[in-house]
């Protein structure tokens, strides 16, 4: 059986991180293969990066047009953006899942998602659309992660925890725990720094650093 062929929107580190994410779940019998990383940057059209060929969004759905996509792009909003210019050329979308990726069957996972290596989760998750989980995280039971939520690598989410859309939490923070009548709330947008505790719940489109987590003051 030939591999499926998936198309990867970005050409960073973390585009090159998803290529061997896919290329890892090839070897242990998913039967991917990447054909293409998409950028924006017509100079950088032609290029070959790790062996991958760059090609911009028409060409590459030109080349490949039944490919699904996987959008290796860390911001939320840019993330979003990108998916709706996707989808309006025609693409559509795969959700990859790290074979070193340890989870229950009771999780939920959104089309478009992506969990990178070394990552647990336990129980009753519920994962939206085009999340990104990056290297090394724990998330505990009954936590929810609405669309675009980005987890940066060595994230630690505690259970009954709910985040919102788009919210971004930097690399090594944590979240404690909830509670069935009481969840951790985590509203639209918000921004959560590297290295913060989580102990509350957080208000919309502000920014927390610290330990414990506070909202930037400017």
């Amino acid at each position: 059986m030939n591999p499926k062929k998936i198309a990867i929107y970005g050409a960073g580190g973390f585009a090159r991180e998803v290529a061997w994410l896919i290329q890892s779940c090839h070897e242990t019998g998913a039967l991917y293969e990447v054909a293409c990383l998409i950028d924006d940057a017509p100079q950088q059209h032609g290029n070959r990066l790790n062996e991958i060929p760059v090609m911009g969004l028409e060409e590459a759905y030109r080349t490949f047009p039944s490919a699904p996509l996987v959008v290796a792009i860390g911001n939320p909003r840019s993330r979003e953006i990108i998916v709706k210019k996707a989808e309006e050329k025609g693409f559509t979308f795969e959700t990859i899942v790290h074979p070193r990726t340890e989870m229950s069957k009771w999780i939920e996972i959104g089309l478009g998602t992506v969990i990178c290596a070394g990552n647990i989760l336990t129980t009753n998750i519920k994962l939206g659309k085009h999340v990104h989980i990056n290297l090394d995280c724990t998330i505990g039971h009954d936590v929810i992660m609405g669309d675009f939520t980005t987890l940066a690598p060595g994230v630690h989410v505690s259970g009954w925890v709910h985040m919102g859309k788009r919210v971004y939490v930097g690399t090594g923070a944590v979240f404690i725990n909830g509670t069935e009548k009481e969840p951790l709330i985590i509203e639209d947008d918000v921004v959560i720094g590297a290295g913060a505790c989580v102990t509350k719940s957080l208000s919309a489109k502000q920014t927390y650093v610290g330990v414990p987590a506070k909202p930037i003051t400017r």
